[in-house]
């Protein structure tokens, strides 16, 4: 009535004192009150509670962290709460900081991130080679 209703198989939820390592995918939203190491993929919302941490890089619709980001973030929306704190690098087409909260980072715009793909690999003897060996 006042909103979507999850059910168990549409809410994860890593308590705390819960630590998980590795690549993760959640089918729903996720609620973070423990340790997330890795990559995390979901096509929904990824919510951090103020006990909660996640260091890798995520890759989902919206993001709320109330608790410590440490990585890479691509999302649609992220906001980052009184608690929150975000360090690291951020692709979103909007970021709401509440007063309180902490930023400490990049944001990438679309037109970073393209640039980024097309500076990644440079020409030489016709063959593409990884900027890396370039120098």
């Amino acid at each position: 009535m006042f909103g979507k209703k999850h059910t168990s198989a549409e809410l994860a939820y890593i308590a705390p004192g819960t630590k998980i390592t590795g690549d993760t995918v959640f089918s729903g939203d996720a609620l973070i009150g423990g340790s997330l190491i890795g990559t995390v993929t979901s096509k929904c919302k990824l919510i951090i509670e103020a006990d909660g941490r996640v260091d890798g890089e995520v890759d989902c619709v919206e993001v709320s962290i109330s608790g410590h980001f440490n990585g890479k973030l691509h999302c649609e929306k992220l906001t980052i709460t009184n608690t929150g704190i975000f360090e690291g690098e951020v692709s979103s087409a909007s970021i709401e900081i509440s007063e309180g909260g902490q930023f400490v980072g990049t944001r990438l715009t679309a037109k970073t991130v393209e640039k980024k793909k097309t500076k990644f690999f440079v020409e030489q003897d016709s063959k593409p080679v990884p900027l890396e060996a370039t120098q």
